[in-house]
């Protein structure tokens, strides 16, 4: 039987898509296939802080072996901020559209728009923590372009293409994306611990 392995989302198609990733050889569940439907504090000042917040409350609570992802948007001409507030920017409540006005907002009239996204994955597996990195480079946008995608996707146009993430197809975006490279390193890391 294969090996369990939860990922502290309740997001069904991140879940998914990385259990396509994985393959059969681990189980994949969510925070609610576990009963977990806490509200885990994400209160760390950097990616990695908040991945193993969220990784280590699931692992102390339920002792399972269990991952978790953190994200940012790191604007260079802005000293790396949004960051790890890159959710909540604008305000608490999760907003990408006033988050997407506020960065360009502060970047009206700046020359360097490079940016990067950034995630960050924690795994806990068998008491050892580990750390897989995703880094996409690119520049933010003077406007909004592309429906697709989601958070500030429709300014952020990655190094070497001419299209937004929110521009390009789902397909595309999931080859060079941040997220996808940090999974793919979790998934060479877990085959090979087999």
């Amino acid at each position: 039987m294969a090996n369990e392995l939860i990922f502290a989302t309740n997001n069904l198609h991140k879940l998914a898509e990385i259990q396509h990733i994985i393959g059969d050889s681990f189980n994949l569940k969510s925070l609610g296939q576990i009963g977990c439907f806490d509200d885990i504090p994400e209160t760390a000042p950097s990616l990695e802080g908040n991945a193993l917040l969220k990784a280590q409350y699931v692992f102390d609570r339920f002792g399972k072996n269990c991952f978790a992802d953190d994200t940012g948007l790191e604007v260079e001409a802005l000293d790396g901020r949004p960051g790890v507030f890159s959710a909540r920017y604008a305000s608490d409540g999760h907003d990408f559209e006033a988050n997407i006005d506020k960065i360009l907002n502060e970047l009206l009239g700046v020359e360097n728009r490079a940016a990067r996204f950034r995630t960050v994955i924690a795994l806990i597996l068998n008491n050892d923590i580990h750390y897989f990195e995703g880094i996409v480079n690119g520049e933010i946008i003077t406007e909004r372009k592309g429906v697709k995608g989601f958070g500030y996707d429709p300014v952020f146009r990655p190094l070497g293409h001419e299209l937004t993430f929110a521009e390009m197809p789902l397909s595309e975006k999931n080859k060079i994306s941040h997220r996808a490279l940090a999974v793919n390193k979790l998934v060479d890391f877990l085959n090979s611990a087999k």
